[in-house]
């Protein structure tokens, strides 16, 4: 059986500490073909002297081929998949471009990311078939502003997924090379672990407020004198969100604990088709989802986290 987080010894209270033991650190990052480009000097000065403009105060681009076709959006898919099974299986870290995986998920998530890139390599063979007509296409679209030598003679090898655990605690040569400085950077890793489960924490916070104000506002919103319809997924993304939690949460917080556990049990067993039915029983939830949001909104003011975040961006 995977052990979670929650299963890891718990005799310290260094939060920080214990995510600093559990977790590795984990970059993913991709290669993709630019769609755009922007326009030469002598064709910004023609664009320019059509609204009588200096070409040096404008900037103009233009489209190398249709994003909106199929083939593109498939390739496209498969990165937006593997950034939200990336961002789903990791916790923030305040370092950019670096998250925490559970160790215990490292084989896992490696795994996984294969996978991606396997999706993603059948992705690109299947538009590169297309290019040839994807730039016939835009020749016409483009008239004058087409260019062959914008384009590769193939796409592949232009679209890649790329992932690496790098380290992030301090160099053990440092440690015999310059000791005080090699404290110093152990001081400063502590604090980088320490920042990330605050950042966990007001992630996890931020998350729940938005599925709970979502659903509230769907079910007592009105449109045209009706209840604002919702889809299945207003309560099939608590259920994704509960199981995450659990997976990831490092016990660091009691009051966050009892506020996901009691808007658990708000949520265990109803369907969504039964609170589209019952003005009774989303009468009952709407009320119990308040005191949800109450304690959200305690916890939001309490925890330091915009500093934070913005420290982040």
């Amino acid at each position: 059986m995977q052990q979670t987080l929650e299963d890891a010894p718990a005799a310290t209270s260094d939060h920080g500490g214990k995510l600093r033991t559990t977790m590795a650190a984990m970059r993913l990052s991709f290669t993709w073909f630019g769609t755009r480009k922007s326009l030469s000097s002598e064709q910004k000065a023609l664009a320019a002297n059509t609204f009588h403009a200096e070409g040096k105060y404008i900037s103009a681009g233009k489209k190398l081929i249709d994003t909106g076709d199929a083939s593109f959006r498939a390739v496209t898919s498969v990165r937006t998949q593997a950034t939200a099974y990336f961002k789903g299986a990791t916790l923030p870290f305040p370092e950019p471009g670096i998250r925490l995986v559970p160790q215990a998920s490292v084989d896992q998530i490696d795994g996984r990311m294969q996978g991606f890139r396997d999706e993603l390599a059948e992705a690109v063979a299947a538009l590169d078939t297309r290019f040839d007509e994807l730039k016939y296409e835009a020749r016409d679209r483009l008239g004058d502003l087409y260019c062959e030598s914008d384009y590769p003679d193939t796409l592949q090898g232009l679209f890649e997924i790329g992932w690496e655990f790098p380290s992030v605690e301090p160099p053990d040569y440092l440690r015999r090379l310059n000791p005080e400085l090699y404290e110093q950077e152990c001081n400063r890793v502590k604090s980088r672990f320490d920042e990330a489960v605050q950042l966990a924490e007001a992630a996890f916070i931020d998350e729940l407020n938005k599925m709970v104000e979502h659903l509230a506002e769907r079910l007592t919103g009105n449109d045209d004198g009706k209840p604002k319809v919702f889809r299945d997924s207003a309560i099939e993304n608590f259920a994704e969100f509960f199981d995450r939690f659990q997976r990831l949460n490092i016990r660091s917080n009691e009051e966050l604990d009892q506020v996901v556990d009691r808007a658990r049990h708000v949520i265990d067993g109803v369907a969504p088709q039964s609170l589209r039915d019952s003005e009774s029983l989303r009468k009952r939830i709407t009320g119990q989802l308040a005191a949800v949001q109450s304690s959200l909104d305690g916890l939001m003011v309490d925890r330091p986290r915009r500093n934070i975040l913005r420290r982040t961006k």
